[in-house]
């Protein structure tokens, strides 16, 4: 196989899984083995690319061979891989859990393909190396998690299904207006060929464009944010992720809301960051884009710390209460890179810090859902009224699910310590009191919903709990893996130094991808 091709393999992975099980659909021991080993296959493909990338640098796959920027090309260099491997271990942690969670008939109709579906999407979108194609995977991810979000079809489902997918529809149909225009001042859709171009407008002949390209990357901006959940386009989360099925929330919360966040870095940090403005614009400090973006993010982050905090603190069920911690610990991965934009000198550093907490919140929320459907489960209700002394009636649950909050929390040696305190550093490093201010009060409400959820859900006299040991154990590997992540953490912050400095290496990039036409 050569070396490009290693590129697609998760890919075809994730999209053959989806056929497979939709061709085998009356036999349900076998789809959902066929689902667990597509799951597997995955991961090893996600794998092997990070191994092929950290050796070797970026990786190009060009469709039919037709050369960029002419041609679709898919693209794996480090950031990439690393979403991708954040993507693939959660993903197979919630697959798994599914075969134990859902009825088997359920399982049967269409969840194992639509789920497969949703990974193509995920996938496809990490690794396009064209604005038009992200568009394209964005679509196919969005499409299955409509479905799996309305999934048990009831009143309260379809109600946040619908929201969901109107809000989602209409950011896809703003995104397609975006590319279209910026096709049409720019001339081209691939992102190399953009960021060459936008680092030489006189020579392309856009130099009277660029302004206009600036504000169509702002709207491309808002349905990035609105896909991430960030304030103020996050009112579309809480409703999704109660009627969604444990595992599918899981996956929501841990890889489909990290696609917007991709697509921020990849964007404005290796792609739109190359242009500069012509004019200065009042409040903001030199001409680059990325100067303009920082404080844009800022506001959004802090606004999605204070909201998700306090909102999640008076949540009358656990799965509220992630939902709207969600929000929050999204602020925290949007907050450093504010900072990065705004900062120049600690650009990589708060990529970075953004990337780790990122990788956190996938394992650590990921680990809460599924520990949250697994109390379900086991009691009937998620509702705090209803719950009590679980951590008497199966200590490994509560034990594994007191890892995941106190990870969020950032207590060492847990993965979140360390995207936490690299949040902090990254306010040091740039001398902001603000942002300082901001990660601290978000820490304090972090502290203030999970302690409210341990001492109703866990402490308290005891309730009739059926125990579900294959779900508690999927739980339990998510938890060991969050502290491996912390005790190993070096190369962890290795490979997530790598993404972000492919983040910010446009010429790497763009030699990369038209390096055969240059």
């Amino acid at each position: 196989m050569a070396p490009e091709h290693v590129v697609i393999a998760p890919l075809l992975a994730a999209l053959a899984t989806a056929v497979v099980t939709l061709l085998v659909r009356p036999y349900g021991r076998l789809q959902r083995a066929v689902s667990v080993l597509g799951g597997l296959a995955y991961l090893g493909g996600v794998a092997v690319l990070f191994e092929r990338v950290t050796a070797g640098g970026p990786l190009v796959y060009q469709l039919s061979n037709w050369d960029a920027p002419f041609g679709i090309v898919l693209v794996a260099d480090a950031l990439a891989v690393f979403m991708l491997g954040l993507a693939a271990v959660v993903s197979l942690a919630a697959l798994v859990f599914s075969v134990w969670y859902l009825d088997t008939d359920d399982q049967r109709l269409s969840y194992h393909a639509l789920f497969h579906f949703m990974l193509v999407g995920v996938t496809g979108s990490f690794l396009t190396g064209d604005l038009f194609n992200l568009f394209v995977w964005f679509e196919v991810m969005l499409m299955s998690s409509y479905v799996l979000v309305v999934f048990y079809s009831g009143a309260e489902h379809t109600k946040a299904a619908l929201q969901y997918a109107v809000l989602n529809l209409v950011g896809s149909a703003v995104m397609l207006l975006a590319i279209g225009g910026i096709y049409s001042v720019t001339g081209t859709l691939n992102m190399a060929d953009i960021a060459r171009r936008l680092a030489a407008p006189a020579e392309y002949g856009i130099t009277e464009s660029v302004p206009a390209v600036l504000g169509l990357s702002a709207v491309l901006f808002a349905v990035f944010a609105l896909k991430a959940g960030v304030a103020p386009f996050q009112f579309w989360v809480p409703a999704a992720y109660r009627a969604a099925p444990a595992p599918v929330t899981a996956v929501l919360a841990g890889v489909v809301k990290k696609v917007g966040i991709y697509a921020m870095v990849r964007l404005y940090f290796t792609v739109f960051a190359a242009a500069t403005l012509p004019v200065s614009l009042p409040f903001v400090e030199g001409s680059s884009f990325l100067a303009f973006f920082g404080p844009v993010m800022f506001l959004m982050a802090v606004a999605s710390i204070l909201l998700g905090g306090i909102s999640a603190v008076n949540q009358p069920d656990v799965d509220g209460l992630l939902a709207y911690s969600s929000i929050g610990q999204v602020g925290f991965i949007v907050l450093p890179l504010a900072v990065a934009a705004t900062v120049p000198d600690v650009r990589v550093l708060g990529i970075t810090a953004a990337l780790v907490y990122s990788l956190n919140h996938a394992l650590a929320k990921g680990l809460l859902f599924l520990g949250s459907g697994a109390t379900f489960r086991g009691v009937g209700s998620g509702r705090f009224a209803d719950l009590g002394g679980l951590s008497e009636r199966d200590p490994v649950l509560a034990g594994a699910f007191f890892v995941g909050a106190l990870s969020l929390i950032g207590i060492p040696p847990l993965s979140g310590f360390f995207g936490k305190f690299l949040v902090f550093d990254v306010g040091v490093r740039a001398g902001s009191n603000l942002v300082l201010g901001a990660a601290l009060v978000g820490a304090i409400l972090t502290i203030a919903y999970f302690s409210r959820a341990w001492n109703r859900a866990f402490w308290g006299p005891p309730v009739e709990y059926d125990r579900r040991p294959a779900l508690v154990a999927v739980v339990v590997v998510l938890a060991v893996v969050v502290v491996a992540v912390g005790i190993g953490f070096d190369p962890v912050f290795e490979a997530a130094t790598r993404g972000a400095e492919a983040a910010v290496n446009r010429s790497g990039y763009v030699d990369a991808v038209l390096g055969v036409n240059r």
